[in-house]
């Protein structure tokens, strides 16, 4: 299509995105895959599969080849990362595109081959690695060369990942695996605890969406939705309101902060200084929640700001590193491999 050989991805758990040097953002798909499961072959891949998802009838199965930030289906990955690819550059390009990836800042060694061998079985040349706090702060327009300490807060689908940079390096960092997708789960189970209801993850997702709500609001919100029944198997209709909603995502948002102020502990205090002034940018779809921001402000006693367009804000740092590959590779926060010297290190 473009006939490029640089390529950013944020190979997320909800979510695939796609930057290409030179163009920018050029795809945004949800990381859903629809498979035959009598043949195996793959017949939807991204948001014609996601529309699948809990609709499918027993030949066909929608699923999300990564969970909690990670690769749990490897060749399934790996068939939509090369759907993708060829999406991007053109099915007939001759030439193999140099690909950077970004993962979670906790993530194994195990897990980060994981990702290496996917991409080069999709056809990379050249893979790069780098960590989705690092690439978050870049997307979000911070300078992370300056001896100045700045945080950020990245809440995605299947992980969120927080870190305090400095010097072009994450000073300190953690992953966990809370997010958006936990958001989800906390709402189903209510459902069916509170309502005797049983929703799906698409109906939980636009709950969460139009009224999910981390602090108590003036304005309240409602919704309907449509589930059915434990009790009859019927049918069965539900207003929820954001006061509602509150409750529900309490418990995964105080995950969360708990894991914000663990940083905060252990951060130097020269840097903690820095951050007390700067306060902290919130990137990652999760960080949308309505209100989110206001809690977290509340709680930790310093400025929080959600980053403009944060829902590609990893992407386009990504974006950003692979256009300086150079710079960032001499300054530490990228790892490179290419397929050859990949396998001799294994």
């Amino acid at each position: 299509m473009f006939g490029t050989r640089d390529i950013a991805i944020d190979l997320g758990t909800s979510s695939v995105l796609v930057y290409v040097k030179g163009k920018g953002i050029v795809l945004k798909e949800p990381s859903v895959v629809a498979i035959d499961r009598s043949t195996g072959k793959m017949l939807a891949v991204g948001e014609e599969a996601r529309k699948m998802l809990g609709r499918t009838p027993g030949g066909i199965t929608a699923i999300r080849p990564l969970r909690e930030g990670v690769i749990s289906d490897y060749h399934i990955t790996a068939r939509m990362l090369q759907y993708f690819i060829k999406k991007v550059c053109g099915a007939r390009s001759i030439f193999k595109p140099r690909i950077i990836v970004c993962v979670p800042s906790g993530v194994t060694e195990v897990e980060k081959r994981a990702v290496l061998d996917a991409t080069y079985q999709a056809g990379s040349k050249v893979t790069y690695l780098i960590e989705e706090p690092i690439a978050a702060a870049i997307g979000a327009g911070l300078d992370i060369s300056l001896p100045y300490g700045c945080m950020v807060v990245d809440i995605g689908g299947g992980t969120t990942d927080i870190a305090v940079i400095s010097l072009g390096g994450a000073v300190i960092s953690d992953s966990i695996k809370v997010a958006g997708d936990k958001f989800d789960e906390a709402i189903i189970k209510y459902m069916r605890k509170k309502h005797n209801m049983l929703i799906g993850e698409t109906t939980a997702e636009n709950l969460k969406i139009n009224v999910g709500t981390a602090f108590p609001s003036p304005h309240k919100k409602s919704m309907t939705i449509c589930g059915r029944n434990l009790v009859s198997g019927l049918p069965k209709t539900v207003e929820i309101t954001s006061d509602e909603m509150v409750e529900v995502l309490e418990e995964p948002i105080e995950t969360i902060i708990e894991a914000v102020h663990s940083v905060l502990e252990k951060t130097p205090p020269e840097l903690a200084a820095d951050i007390s002034q700067q306060g902290m940018v919130m990137t990652g779809g999760g960080s949308l929640l309505e209100g989110l921001d206001k809690l977290f402000r509340k709680r930790m006693g310093i400025p929080v700001v959600v980053a403009e367009d944060a829902i590609s804000c990893v992407v386009r740092g990504t974006g950003k590193a692979l256009e300086n590959i150079d710079v960032y590779i001499d300054n530490g926060p990228i790892f490179r491999s290419t397929r050859n010297n990949y396998y001799e290190s294994y």
